[in-house]
């Protein structure tokens, strides 16, 4: 069944721009030009999400969601906002009201995707994939989800092909039988036809002569001699059918041994692949990646890597802000911590339409389909920072001597990359692990005064 969206925006060309690009995914889209003509359109249908403007004329955004969520039957119904308006302040107030998240009107497709994907509103990517561990978190009736990238276990891997060879090798066993019973039907009764006439002849021909008769040893080694190429060409045709069994049987073995070598080297692939990846988050997570041509840092400056495809304000390094100021609060301090991200550029395979994925690790890096970050440069301001990460902001401003200052950056890395001639050396593996120390967050104090 097709899922369904609604947008509700009193900008028509805002409309068809954001319809067009749901439509190009298989939803079925409807679109309303005031919040009042939005309600009363829910009492009669039930849309999977709503993109909802924020200024209109009569009701705004805002109060459209609370309306949303205050009536049971569309309660539950996530609803998007789809503004110019930005900020964590406003990315906050959003949430509050019970909005999952926030699209500008600048929107791409890699945006939309991202959304569509994180509601289950479209399959998801790459086809045998284990679910990963899905992240909920509710605020008021709100649902913000959170997916993590899926990755193709061997398991799976294996019994797709096994699944999709398995048809094949029982058609061409089927197949195979019926072509050995039908050529032994066929000689079966060409060998009774052919084997019956002869017999009357060589026994009538030794005793027709009455006037010169021979003798019965005579008689019964004649019989004996014309028999013989019957029997020979009777065991002749009785072998040509064991011959093209027994060619069938082994072009068969042939098959099954190769596709069980393909497999088994898929197998071997899959699981380099996969302990690649796993030494690489291992070093990732103990900070043990190798250096090049590293910049110096000042003293009260820390870092933490931001893993590709992560937002860079969550997990490990909200975790480490938040640690940060529970030990400045414990020592009186006074004054500003800085927070700045950055990008790195990573060695990626796959399109702008299935997505991007870290490539493995002895892949040259000039065979990279892209040396970028796309997932960092289709986040807006408002989705670097996580929910978490915002209600933290608004509690430190209860507190007036310490404040947070965040920044992004971009791509200032603190490992210089390999050079133009130097890439033709270098592997994906070595390039990733450069640019994983330069997609970080830096933490930084400043004394009041200062």
């Amino acid at each position: 069944m097709s899922k369904r969206a609604l947008i509700v925006d009193d900008s028509r060309s805002a409309r068809v721009i954001l319809s067009r690009m749901l439509e190009g995914y298989g939803l079925e889209v409807d679109s309303s030009e005031s919040a009042e003509q939005a309600l009363e359109f829910l009492r009669q249908a039930r849309p999977d999400v709503i993109f909802m403007d924020h200024l209109m004329p009569g009701m705004d955004g805002f109060q459209a969601i609370q309306a949303i969520k205050g009536n049971p039957d569309t309660a539950t119904i996530p609803v998007i906002m789809y503004t110019s308006q930005e900020g964590e302040l406003y990315v906050s107030q959003a949430r509050a009201l019970g909005a999952v998240g926030v699209l500008p009107k600048t929107v791409k497709h890699a945006d939309v995707s991202r959304v569509l994907y994180q509601l289950r509103l479209l399959p998801e990517r790459r086809e045998p994939t284990t679910r990963p561990p899905v992240q909920v978190a509710q605020h008021e009736g709100s649902a913000a989800v959170q997916i993590e990238p899926a990755r193709p276990s061997s398991g799976e891997v294996e019994t797709a092909i096994r699944n999709a060879i398995a048809p094949l090798l029982k058609e061409h066993s089927s197949e195979m039988r019926r072509f050995v019973l039908a050529s032994l039907e066929g000689f079966a009764r060409r060998i009774s036809s052919e084997g019956k006439p002869p017999t009357a002849p060589v026994a009538s021909e030794p005793v027709a002569s009455t006037d010169h008769p021979l003798p019965v040893e005579t008689q019964t080694i004649m019989v004996r001699q014309n028999r013989w190429p019957l029997a020979a060409g009777v065991g002749a045709l009785a072998l040509i059918p064991a011959l093209v069994l027994a060619l069938f049987y082994t072009k068969e073995l042939e098959t099954t041994k190769a596709l069980r070598g393909a497999v088994t080297t898929l197998q071997a692939t899959i699981d380099g692949q996969q302990a690649q990846l796993t030494t690489l988050q291992q070093s990732l997570q103990s900070g043990q990646v190798a250096t090049v041509a590293a910049a110096p840092k000042a003293d009260n400056v820390t870092s933490e890597v931001v893993p590709y495809g992560e937002a860079p304000l969550s997990g490990a390094r909200l975790e480490r802000l938040r640690e940060m100021l529970g030990q400045l609060r414990s020592n009186g301090f006074r004054g500003k911590v800085k927070v700045a991200t950055f990008v790195g550029e990573f060695c990626l395979t796959g399109n702008g339409i299935e997505g991007y994925s870290m490539a493995t690790d002895d892949l040259p890096v000039n065979r990279c389909d892209l040396v970028g970050n796309p997932f960092e440069d289709s986040l807006p301001t408002a989705q670097r920072q996580s929910l978490a990460f915002a209600n933290l902001l608004s509690s430190l401003r209860q507190d007036g001597g310490l404040t947070v200052e965040v920044a992004h950056e971009g791509r200032r890395p603190s490992v210089a990359y390999p050079t133009a001639d130097q890439r033709a050396r270098v592997t994906a593996g070595e390039w990733n692990r450069i640019a994983a120390q330069n997609n970080r967050v830096e933490f930084a104090t400043e004394p009041a005064g200062s």
